[in-house]
């Protein structure tokens, strides 16, 4: 049901209220006068000239270095839970398990983006074996991801964690909405956005004829739906000769947490910074613009393992560096971006500081207008009550 002038009004008293309020339109005000929205003084060339020529050299043998890595981890951590198989050894295994698919799954991005090596067919081999192993359909996922990419920060062509429209969001109910905004229902998304894409979207990346896909991908995605199902076929298959609860120990609950780290790591490179960033429509988006509102994180100890994918920004607008250089282009080209480039946060061993960003922003952070080219994240009285309302509980 779409908002009442009265409700809108009810909206921004409540909003003016809560000084916690920051990345909406109408939190407080930012601490300097610097637009992020304003178009940057420089141009993509610009930040492409800056960085190293070393950077965007292409290791296939150090890039297969890294899936050994993780590969023998994986296999040395399954071989630790069955030969202890205790329950003071299990969480331990669910959550460092669960972190190294999350690694794996990284390394298959590179494939995808061709930033693995200079050769396409070892990309697409290597992409399905690491993608088909944690339930991931490759070229079906390669290819709604290369449209996030292209289209990074448009509201209207953006495919991942999109802003919702307002004439979406109040078509929604509140249940709907306390379950897509509430912790910990958004970090098991994925899954259902592999099978049925985001609200207002259609199409799902198992099917050929979805219209994520040119009929010339539509063999591609055939390939990877069918290796997704070899996996899926193999994973019954164990279930019957080692029982279901193994598998479920060894396999399905790694699963779940390798999922909370995509969701949590691909929301907050695109939302819960402490500077309300623009989302574009029409003839305001450009490449740049787009890409210079994603945000980068430090992940603590995990930056290393999986592969400093918190280098978000360089790698957005350069999707073909190889991930082993992001780190060092980011930092020859920070003095070109200037203040369009946000210093992330520090992390402590463990980075417990990125919690706090993800619950304020999944919070205030609901939809955006439904008219102007430059919008922000507006909230819902309504729902951000709500969710107040469970915190201090």
């Amino acid at each position: 049901m779409r908002m009442s002038p009265s409700m809108k009004d009810a909206r921004l008293e409540t909003m003016e209220r809560k000084e916690e309020y920051v990345n909406g339109v109408n939190g407080i005000k930012d601490q300097s006068d610097f637009d992020p929205s304003a178009p940057p003084p420089f141009r993509i060339a610009d930040i492409r000239a800056a960085i190293p020529k070393h950077c965007w050299v292409k290791n296939p043998w150090r890039s297969m270095s890294y899936v050994f890595r993780d590969v023998i981890v994986v296999l040395a951590l399954v071989a630790a839970a069955v030969y202890l198989n205790s329950w003071f050894f299990w969480p331990i295994y669910w959550v460092a398990q669960g972190t190294m698919f999350w690694a794996l799954f990284v390394l298959g991005h590179d494939c995808g983006h061709g930033s693995f090596s200079d050769n396409p067919i070892l990309n697409s081999i290597v992409g399905h074996m690491l993608h088909s192993s944690i339930l991931v359909p490759y070229h079906g996922w390669r290819i709604s991801h290369r449209t996030h990419h292209q289209n990074h920060g448009n509201v209207e062509k953006d495919e991942s964690w999109v802003p919702l429209p307002e004439k979406i969001y109040s078509n929604l109910d509140i249940s709907t909405r306390f379950l897509r905004f509430t912790v910990p229902f958004p970090l098991f998304a994925y899954p259902v956005y592999l099978w049925y894409r985001s609200p207002g979207k259609e199409g799902s990346h198992f099917n050929p004829y979805s219209n994520l896909f040119s009929p010339q991908e539509r063999k591609l995605v055939m390939i990877s739906t069918a290796c997704w199902t070899a996996m899926a076929i193999l994973l019954a298959y164990l279930s019957f000769a080692v029982g279901p609860s193994l598998v479920f120990k060894l396999y399905g609950v790694p699963y779940s947490f390798f999922v909370i780290w995509l969701d949590l790591v691909t929301y907050l490179h695109h939302h819960g910074h402490e500077q309300r960033l623009p989302w574009y429509r029409g003839k305001e988006w450009s490449y740049l613009r787009g890409g210079l509102t994603t945000v980068d994180r430090d992940y603590g100890i995990f930056n290393n393992i999986h592969h400093d994918i918190g280098t978000h920004v360089i790698h957005h607008l350069f999707p073909q560096i190889p991930h082993y250089h992001l780190v060092e282009a980011t930092k020859a080209a920070k003095p070109v971006i200037g203040k369009y480039y946000r210093e992330p946060k520090k992390s402590g061993l463990i980075p417990f500081h990125l919690i706090k960003n993800l619950v304020t922003s999944l919070r205030q952070d609901h939809y955006v207008s439904d008219n102007g080219d430059i919008v922000y994240y507006q909230t819902d009285a309504q729902l951000f009550q709500l969710l107040s309302l469970g915190k201090s509980e």
